[in-house]
């Protein structure tokens, strides 16, 4: 973990958070609250400064991750029962949900200026069929290379990340119904229903981006035959027996013309820069499958197709964070898909690696992604109602709008303690798990 990672990561985290925390600001101050301190950080305080004008104490804390934004008369304030009129709870219950909704909505804002940001500049990833396997399912169904896919199995497709996401949270089963799928061609819209079949096949368990950065490995498949091998996720494949690798593009293309077989394979790869060989024996799978890859290359679109792919990339950035909880809450998925601080440190850190050798504008595009990411899973985490959450205080809102009397502030308090101890305790497993997955 480098100095880099760090500053990097703190300055990518304040950023986040001061834009969640003026969030709520702007909203206190349109609703006439008076805010007390507007602080990043948590702990003792290394900058501070009050306004003049209004009075709000502006800080910098010691500890980087979090902030706040502590209103008068708000449970957390220690004059919570004051008959200032600029208090929180003096408030109608409506202005009070617009200051707490307003956080996690500046952090969606957020990630769709820094989309607009990122289309622009490298693209968007259109779902288009690069490859249909002869007599597969989906060659039966019509569909050919060069075809781009605009619904999947009831899901609105923008990016072939989408289809990516869908077979990873719903994968094909031997129990497996026809799949509905809706393409484009020359303009014309075009609607089948694809029946997986079962093939067997030989897999090294690795899923990659086939761009033109280095080919790093996105996920590697748990007791797959990477796995086996010792290769771990973010390693960087540089050759495949006598094939030099120089990009994700090329690995693909080496898969392409080389398909997996029985055959062991050498192949030699970077592990935290380190250069290792080693022999990796692919392993017979049987699947149902559809037959057939998709585009995960950034395509260059006009300023309409900007606007537009970013209000999409926003909405699937928001969707997949709902969508992997979901997941998590069902038992399918593992406490490895929850990442704090340190795992954020370490993917940060990671990506600026592997892209700084592409360029500034490259490295900036892949940073501002991560922010993108970061700032729709604050936004939907926030939303969530738990306790000590802003949608666990949105809840409260709800309630006592029905009541139409406010929640006695004693039975709040003890509500928002327990939510922010069953918070802190989930904070620390998820923090001894990203320094386990770190060594």
């Amino acid at each position: 973990m480098s100095a880099v990672s760090i500053i990097l990561s703190i300055i990518i985290l304040s950023i986040l958070v001061i834009v969640h925390e003026f969030g709520h600001f702007i909203l206190a101050k349109k609703n006439g609250i008076f805010v007390k301190e507007f602080s990043v950080g948590f702990g003792p305080r290394i900058i501070s400064h009050v306004s003049k004008k209004s009075g709000t104490r502006f800080s910098w804390k010691a500890i980087p991750f979090g902030g706040s934004c502590q209103m008068l008369g708000a449970l957390e304030d220690e004059d919570d029962e004051t008959d200032d009129e600029r208090s929180f709870d003096k408030k109608s219950v409506w202005a009070r949900m617009s200051v707490i909704l307003a956080g996690p909505f500046f952090n969606f804002f957020l990630a769709f200026i820094l989309s607009v940001i990122v289309i622009g500049t490298a693209g968007y990833d259109p779902a288009r069929v690069t490859y249909v396997e002869p007599g597969s399912p989906i060659a039966q169904a019509g569909i050919q290379e060069g075809d781009v896919i605009t619904k999947y199995n009831g899901e609105r497709i923008n990016f072939g990340r989408e289809i990516y996401l869908s077979g990873y949270l719903h994968p094909i089963t031997s129990d497996a119904k026809a799949i509905p799928i809706t393409y484009v061609r020359d303009g014309k819209k075009t609607s089948v229903s694809v029946t997986p079949s079962q093939t067997k096949y030989y897999s090294l368990g690795l899923s990659y981006y086939a761009n033109e950065d280095e080919a790093k490995l996105a996920e590697i498949v748990k007791e797959g035959a990477l796995d086996e091998a010792g290769i771990k996720e973010g390693d960087v494949i540089t050759a495949i027996g006598d094939t030099k690798i120089a990009t994700g593009k090329e690995l693909n293309q080496f898969f392409d013309s080389h398909p997996v077989t029985a055959d062991p394979l050498t192949i030699v790869y970077l592990h935290h820069g380190v250069e290792k060989t080693t022999t990796v024996y692919p392993k017979a799978q049987t699947a149902y499958r559809l037959g057939f890859s998709y585009n995960l290359d950034n395509e260059k679109t006009g300023v309409g197709g900007v606007l537009k792919y970013s209000f999409a990339e926003m909405r699937y950035q928001i969707l997949s964070v709902f969508k992997s909880l979901g997941f998590l809450i069902s038992g399918k998925g593992s406490l490895d898909m929850l990442s704090g601080p340190v795992g954020i440190v370490e993917v940060i850190g990671t990506t600026y690696d592997a892209s700084v050798s592409s360029g500034f504008l490259t490295t900036l595009t892949n940073m501002l992604s991560i922010m993108i990411l970061l700032s729709a899973n604050l936004g939907v985490v926030n939303l969530l109602p738990i306790p000590a959450l802003d949608g666990g205080k949105f809840l409260l809102l709800i309630i006592e709008a029905i009541r139409r009397k406010p929640i006695p502030k004693k039975y709040e308090g003890i509500i928002t303690m327990v939510g922010a101890v069953l918070i802190m305790l989930l904070a620390a497993v998820v923090l001894v798990n990203d320094v386990i997955k770190l060594f």
